[in-house]
């Protein structure tokens, strides 16, 4: 694990430009071309890529640890570097030949995705006729493949599978939409297809992913591709969150070192007990988020490298660990900038950014919180908990 443990050190060296950038990010609506290259400098996107295409088949923590930092850098920077960096571990779960379509010429190529199934798909021989519209592609600008997710249709309204589209950059349109008061400098724009052909090979079912058996496997036999993609995927989203809230806590503590408060004499808000509590509040928050993430991922890894099955208890857990580290994070983030005064409203002022980005991040449909948590008490009740699975 030495050559992760570098791309960490690389991905912290970096952090002061992107800190630098963050403002730049925002006004151009995406992240530079040139931070994508230094990200790739450092390695950080091959972290989650097989090792037979020159990845690292890192620890997701190790991958996890990364975007938190960048996203407390720059919370856009984070959400773009976690969204498309998963994208390399789900690669490695599509059949042989789709790795070799994106990777066999340039082991460096990116993808970007969006998987609410908004689009229409067609079975037709050999593959699929896909077309429509898909929203929220994070980083698209700097992709040149998409991941769509698609529903089958089986007979009558019933769906025959969940699956995802493997479409190279010359079988879909960018349309320029984002204007957002949030992750404003993530670029997420839509993606439009026009009746493209998808081959069979380039198309891979979220039932598959569920259950852990799919073909990519076969070439791809490390742990980190045993685990469910609804036990990565949350997190990519969660993690960016907790980035944030990190960020806007370094932020504070910094400002509020120095700040005086004229509205109560002049005093020094460092000295105030009542912004000492909420500060240590939100560090609480914080430290939960991320400690119960990294557990799960910890536990996660353990089990799959020992070649044991991973119990639904702990798949539910994950999640209802992921969708809690989200609150926790936002929890964090409001109560700092409510302890920031007047000042932190400011487009100057970094909390504003980190506030606006993290509520951004939260409205994501993976942190569903009643979702998620009644998943897991019907599992703690003996119920049915189908859903989970994706």
């Amino acid at each position: 694990m030495e050559g992760a443990a570098a791309v960490a050190s690389g991905v912290r060296d970096l952090l002061p430009v992107l800190r630098d950038r963050a403002q730049e990010a925002e006004d151009r609506r995406t992240i530079s071309a040139e931070t994508i290259k230094s990200l790739a400098a450092t390695g950080f996107f091959r972290l989650l890529q097989p090792a037979r295409f020159g990845g690292y088949e890192a620890h997701p923590v190790t991958f996890f640890g990364c975007v938190r930092d960048i996203a407390a850098a720059c919370g856009s920077t984070g959400w773009v570097a976690s969204v498309i960096g998963v994208h390399n571990w789900q690669m490695a779960l599509f059949p042989d030949q789709a790795q070799q379509d994106v990777w066999g010429d340039d082991p460096g190529t990116l993808m970007s995705s969006s998987y609410a199934p908004t689009g229409r798909i067609k079975a037709v021989d050999g593959g699929y006729r896909v077309s429509g519209r898909w929203s929220f592609s994070s980083g698209s600008d700097h992709a040149t493949w998409v991941l769509l997710g698609g529903i089958v249709p089986g007979e009558g309204d019933t769906p025959a599978d969940f699956r995802t589209f493997l479409l190279p950059a010359a079988d879909y349109s960018i349309e320029d939409v984002w204007h957002t008061i949030g992750l404003r400098g993530t670029g997420s724009n839509d993606i439009v297809v026009a009746d493209a052909f998808v081959p069979a090979h380039r198309s891979l079912s979220f039932g598959d992913t569920a259950r852990c058996v799919c073909p990519g496997q076969e070439v791809n036999p490390a742990p980190l591709y045993r685990i469910p993609y609804g036990s990565i995927f949350p997190n990519t989203i969660t993690t960016p969150i907790i980035g944030m809230a990190t960020g806007a806590y370094e932020a504070h503590v910094t400002y509020m070192r120095e700040r005086v408060r004229a509205a109560y004499a002049g005093t020094r808000a460092a000295d105030d007990p009542y912004s000492q509590v909420r500060v240590a509040r939100a560090a609480a928050d914080v430290d939960a988020a991320w400690l119960a993430l990294t557990a799960d991922m910890n536990e996660l890894m353990s089990l799959v490298t020992a070649g044991e099955r991973l119990p639904m208890r702990l798949r539910l857990r994950v999640r209802r660990d992921q969708v809690r580290g989200t609150e926790l994070a936002i929890q964090a983030v409001d109560r700092l900038f409510e302890n920031s005064g007047g000042r932190a409203i400011y487009t100057s002022h970094p909390m504003q950014r980190y506030w606006r980005d993290a509520h951004a991040g939260r409205v994501h449909a993976i942190n569903d919180p009643e979702r998620a948590l009644s998943m897991y008490g019907r599992g703690e009740f003996g119920l049915s908990v189908a859903d989970a699975m994706v």
